[in-house]
């Protein structure tokens, strides 16, 4: 019986996946009305992470007021300056600039503003794009599991802290070792392809005339309105993550603090959301309407995560029996569960739902869980992620590609060494750290 529950719960959580968007969080209720209803699964309100749901809410709404206030376009004209500036690096400074993007925004949706950049830079000095383009990508979607307003890192901290792992400390681990693994795989990415001068599409599209010389990159004007928007809202992850530090056992600057730390950062996401309006007079009507609102909300994983903690909370001894043990003796899988996990998901945020409170609950060690964390960030494996579709259509050269095999795609290499190199910094300075 046990296994036919799961595989419900595996079949909701693939539909979902198939259909794509913020269906995963929709059809996974689906499937608790099956466990519920057809196996008599006892469920409850209290298995749906509303905290992370919320988080997510009043995050996203902040980053689409500094959206429509001109914030993002300022970021990518930022952007362009340091890739023109340097185009000889841009295999190593186009990752950065997409994971201090997303490491800001806690989305890697914000990497489409700065594709076509990337491509252009890269196409005007003789470079071959998929070089930067591909890490570029990973990077976008490995600092998800870094950001201090991630639903992945929210949803992960909240479930870390009653064994005794802080916030501050997720961070601190995650952080250094997802950016020096970013900055290993564009290492690699470096030395992957032909010269572009030498790729025989390259050359077949330029016979063709295909290779376009204008411009790719609109150019915006960047208002006072942008930089005011783009201060207000880093002000307040600072704030968020002063304020988790003020709270925090380990420092305890506020010893009984009159709002938690999940409850602040609504507050506080709300509040600069509120002041980007005021400040920069933008029309509120539009926040609903920005890319960055759009494809956040797809995040509010609310059905998977419901269903996934319908069946773990009923089945936990069972799963300790099953898999327990063998995650004790070898805790490097916990890292190549997830990574096969996320890869069908499509959803860092989902796939932490779904898995690490199983992890935890069969008591796999928490540093294990910690450092295993950056794998539910294997996205760009199937090729038909939107930011991957982006880059592979951004580039006129036609060197980001899919290969006749699918999986031999463009971003395989560089992201399974980034994902490798994330998981095995994380286990070193988690023990340092915890």
């Amino acid at each position: 019986m046990v296994y036919l529950e799961f595989f419900v719960v595996v079949f909701f959580i693939v539909l979902g996946a198939r259909i794509g968007g913020i269906a995963i969080g929709l059809t996974g209720a689906g499937g608790v009305i099956v466990l519920s209803l057809v196996f008599g699964i006892k469920t409850t309100h209290a298995y749906i992470p509303i905290d992370v749901i919320l988080i997510i809410m009043t995050v996203i709404t902040a980053i689409a007021a500094m959206q429509v206030a001109g914030g993002i376009n300022w970021l990518v004209q930022i952007a362009e300056g340091l890739l023109r500036k340097n185009p000889k690096r841009i295999t190593y400074y186009a990752p950065i600039l997409t994971y201090f993007m997303t490491l800001l925004a806690g989305t890697g949706h914000s990497a489409y503003s700065t594709l076509p950049v990337i491509a252009e830079v890269a196409k005007d000095q003789g470079f071959r794009p998929s070089r930067p383009l591909s890490i570029a990508v990973v990077a976008s979607q490995v600092a998800n599991t870094a950001s201090p307003i991630s639903a992945a890192v929210v949803v992960l901290s909240d479930l870390l802290a009653p064994v005794g792992v802080s916030y501050l400390e997720l961070l601190t681990i995650c952080i250094p070792s997802s950016f020096i693994a970013c900055m290993f795989g564009a290492f690699v990415a470096s030395k992957l392809g032909c010269e572009l001068q030498d790729d025989l599409i390259y050359k077949e599209r330029v016979k063709k005339g295909l290779i376009s010389k204008s411009n790719l990159v609109k150019k915006v004007e960047v208002t006072a309105q942008a930089t005011q928007a783009t201060f207000i809202f880093i002000g307040a992850i600072v704030l968020v993550i002063f304020y988790a530090a003020a709270i925090s056992d380990s420092i305890t600057l506020i010893k009984h603090p009159t709002i938690g730390r999940n409850e602040a950062i609504m507050a506080i996401m709300l509040t600069a959301a509120g002041f980007i309006v005021f400040f920069t007079k933008i029309d509120p009507s539009k926040m609903a309407n920005a890319t960055t609102f759009k494809s956040g909300m797809t995040a509010c994983v609310l059905g998977v995560a419901w269903l996934g903690s319908t069946f773990i909370n009923t089945h936990v001894e069972d799963i300790k029996q099953i898999a327990g043990g063998l995650l004790q003796t070898h805790p490097w899988l916990l890292a190549i569960i997830l990574f096969f996990a996320s890869m069908l998901l499509y959803s860092q945020g989902a796939t932490t739902v779904a898995l690490m409170p199983a992890a935890l609950a069969i008591s796999v060690a928490p540093l294990t869980v910690v450092a295993s964390f950056a794998a539910v960030s294997t996205l760009f494996v199937l090729p038909t992620y939107p930011t991957l579709l982006a880059a592979i259509e951004i580039d006129q050269t036609g060197s980001t590609r899919i290969g006749n095999l699918v999986f031999n795609h463009t971003f395989i290499i560089p992201g399974i060494a980034t994902i490798a190199m994330a998981v095995t910094l994380a286990f070193v300075i988690g023990n340092i750290v915890l």
